[in-house]
């Protein structure tokens, strides 16, 4: 019985994630600033890997969490390294 429900409910959590998705898409057009856009690219990847976990509990294919990992991980680097780049930017 539980597992009739659990891919109609990734399904529509999968679809609820695109309004953050396209919110975040907006910002990151029309940031002001770099740091703003950055942001909204950091969020963008918040939702996919959010959206990579809806999907794998909605075709209960395990990959897709491997996926939203890597994203995970590729995000934090990007983070770090931007941090970094706005701190020297900052000294001068």
């Amino acid at each position: 019985m539980m597992a009739g429900w659990v891919p109609l409910a990734g399904g529509a959590l999968a679809a609820a994630l695109l309004v953050p998705l396209a919110l975040a898409g907006y910002r990151m057009v029309t940031g002001p600033s770099y740091a703003d856009r950055f942001i909204a690219l950091d969020m963008l990847t918040g939702v996919a890997i959010a959206f990579a976990a809806a999907i794998a509990v909605a075709t209960g294919q395990a990959a897709f969490l491997d996926v939203g990992l890597g994203l995970a991980l590729i995000n934090f680097v990007a983070t770090c390294a931007f941090a970094r780049f706005l701190e020297r930017k900052a000294r001068r």
